[in-house]
């Protein structure tokens, strides 16, 4: 191919190229997905053109016009990189509400799991509390005493508590969340097992007349720890429900594609874990009244719904255009 042929077969791209980092330097903020995307192509399908021309066509007028241009592109594309702050930032204000949004139905498959386990165990327990030694490990059924509880409020070591909550809970969302390469069985099995291990606790309560005081205890932590592990069983499911149900496309592209969608969900749980360790390291065994604790769930459910309430208005309010940076 001789210079002409080169430059004609490619001059079109070349000026759409030039036109769109033109409008990229006015307006960078307000650019539609689909121009995104076809100057990423323009730009690879110019920098391949340009390595071409150094190699043929060295010494001809359109090797350093191609290096300028993909000088031009590149520094948009790489220059002034959002900062570390500012990409988890946007990542929990709306990339992560937008995945929620997204994958709503599988966190409500999760949280209906759960429940199914939990009520399955509460009324067996309550018809009749014998059957807890063959629901419960039993560690849990034998180290429970409904009448102790708050006994010891205010002497815990709330530091090392809360860590251990915090690490014990993140594991347990993790193992959801991998469940999902077991076509979700595993994240099945755990998310119904731990719902049944909250419904016999509930019941074994209930029969000592401890309901009030034993919610006291888990909902001030538990609004926040069950909806993260809600949102991690729903990403261990999606990915399963994925590698069950393929479509058009080979379960290893599904695996692949899909864990990237669940890894994302999994990782805007771990500040909710925190939270919610926090709270049950310090605040749950503190030596504080019964109502302040429902107070404090109330609080933490407020702030949840504000949170994403928020995160759909900031994510309908970014939708009708894309940020380049993300």
């Amino acid at each position: 191919m001789n210079i002409k042929q080169f430059v004609k077969q490619h001059r079109e791209e070349w000026k759409q190229l030039e036109q769109l980092v033109t409008t990229l330097h006015k307006r960078r903020n307000r650019i539609a997905g689909k121009d995104i995307d076809q100057f990423h192509r323009l730009y690879q399908k110019a920098a391949q053109n340009l390595s071409y021309c150094q190699t043929y066509f060295p010494t001809e007028e359109v090797t350093p016009y191609l290096n300028g241009l993909v000088s031009k592109s590149h520094n948009l594309l790489y220059k002034d990189q959002v900062s570390s702050l500012k990409q988890i930032r946007y990542f929990f204000s709306t990339k992560f509400i937008g995945l929620l949004v997204e994958q709503w139905k599988f966190v409500l498959a999760a949280m209906i799991l759960f429940t199914l386990g939990a009520a399955g165990s509460f009324i067996s327990v309550v018809n009749d509390p014998l059957h807890m030694y063959a629901i419960l490990p039993p560690e849990i059924a034998q180290g429970f005493d409904p009448s102790a509880l708050g006994s010891s409020d205010g002497e815990v070591d709330s530091s090392f508590m809360s860590a251990s909550i915090m690490t014990n809970n993140i594991q347990v969302a993790i193992l959801a969340f991998a469940g999902g390469v077991t076509f979700g069985l595993l994240t099945v099995y755990l998310l119904i097992y731990n719902g049944i291990l909250v419904g016999a606790l509930a019941a074994l309560f209930w029969h000592h007349g401890k309901s009030y005081d034993f919610w006291a205890y888990i909902v001030p932590h538990g609004m926040i720890e069950l909806t993260a592990i809600f949102i991690a069983g729903g990403a261990g499911l999606l990915m399963g429900y994925k590698l069950f149900v393929p479509g058009k496309f080979s379960r290893g592209y599904q695996l692949k594609e899909q864990a990237k969608r669940s890894v994302q969900l999994l990782l805007g749980t771990i500040p909710l874990f925190v939270i919610a360790g926090i709270i049950e390291g310090f605040i749950t065994p503190a030596a504080i009244s019964l109502e302040a604790k429902y107070i404090v769930a109330f609080i933490t459910v407020i702030g949840l719904v504000l949170y994403v309430v928020i995160g759909k208005l900031l994510l309908l309010k970014k939708r009708p255009t894309a940020d380049f940076d993300s």
